[in-house]
């Protein structure tokens, strides 16, 4: 199996650019919730291989939907107490995403993501690019699979997002919600035609639109 690496990174690094930016979202397909994104930069003179090979946990980061719910929580509380890893989340309620749909409501929470990180290039997770962002970027096909920091960031928004979830399955017990994380489960769609929808049900999105 390969696993993501810095080539990407350090590309860039060499060309000029201080701090290059990985982004990734999680929450794209769920019925409700909010769709999270997260932002990672690298410090290399503080994380690099050396960091991998004497750290366990972080050989095993990559595309957070290939990790299992214990092992993302055990890599992003490392990830988030390592000096030489900077980070940023960005979140959009369901109502946003009802308003603006979900691609924009992914480039909104990537928006907000990058904004306390200061980046002079993004490396992005897909096939779209930050139109409304004024920074240097590359979109990279699968690239929680192939670039390190895009890896790091779909673990931290994967995470951020579920622990929300987890919130929410306080207010509303009788969906779910701390199982499923909001997707198109089996026991989702009977709570659903049993409950109806609830707040933070989106809305716009196919069966929930039919049960409004």
């Amino acid at each position: 199996m390969k696993y993501p690496n810095f080539n990407e990174e350090k590309k860039l690094l060499r060309q000029g650019y201080k701090l290059v930016a990985g982004l990734d979202e999680a929450g794209r397909g769920p019925l409700a919730g909010p769709v999270v994104a997260a932002a990672v930069n690298l410090k290399f003179e503080i994380f690099n291989l050396k960091s991998i090979l004497n750290n366990p946990i972080f050989k095993k980061i990559k595309d957070s939907k290939k990790l299992n719910a214990k092992q993302r929580e055990e890599i992003y509380e490392t990830l988030i107490k390592h000096p030489g890893v900077r980070w940023g989340v960005g979140v959009v309620s369901e109502k946003v995403i009802d308003k603006i749909n979900i691609l924009e409501a992914s480039k909104l929470a990537m928006q907000k993501a990058v904004k306390n990180l200061s980046p002079d290039f993004l490396l992005i997770d897909g096939n779209f690019k930050l139109n409304k962002i004024n920074i240097l970027q590359k979109s990279v096909i699968k690239g929680d699979s192939k670039v390190f920091s895009i890896a790091a960031a779909s673990i931290i928004a994967k995470v951020t997002r579920d622990r929300l979830m987890q919130k929410y399955h306080k207010k509303y017990p009788q969906y779910g919600f701390d199982c499923h994380k909001g997707y198109g489960t089996r026991a989702h769609f009977e709570s659903l035609e049993k409950f109806g929808p609830c707040k933070i049900h989106r809305k716009t999105f196919y069966p929930v639109s039919s049960l409004v």
